[in-house]
């Protein structure tokens, strides 16, 4: 499970932190969080991820040191973006 809250604000663009979290009974190997992005947005940075975008679609993938996740615990991500705040509608695939 993934969910996303806005960290801080400016004219122009926002920051956000997403937190990944493993619901299941098994150890997961990494994850990708997947959303698409409003028209007019631009994602300038991301940390603690590694950062894929085609189109409107964005992708972060863990960076192995915060990919592995036990039961019960979680890893995250923030970003930077341009335009209007939004907090996106996240997919999270876990590996």
């Amino acid at each position: 499970m993934a969910t996303a809250r806005l960290t801080g604000s400016w004219q122009g663009g926002f920051s956000a932190e997403v937190v990944v979290t493993n619901q299941g009974t098994t150890r997961m190997n990494g994850w990708t969080v997947t959303w698409t992005k409003p028209d007019g947005q631009t994602i300038n940075s991301a940390w603690n991820g590694r950062l894929i975008q085609n189109g409107n679609s964005v992708s972060v993938e863990d960076v192995g040191w915060n990919g592995a996740l036990a039961p019960g615990a979680s890893g995250s991500f923030g970003y930077a973006a341009s335009g209007r705040e939004a907090i996106p509608q996240l997919t999270c695939l876990a590996r």
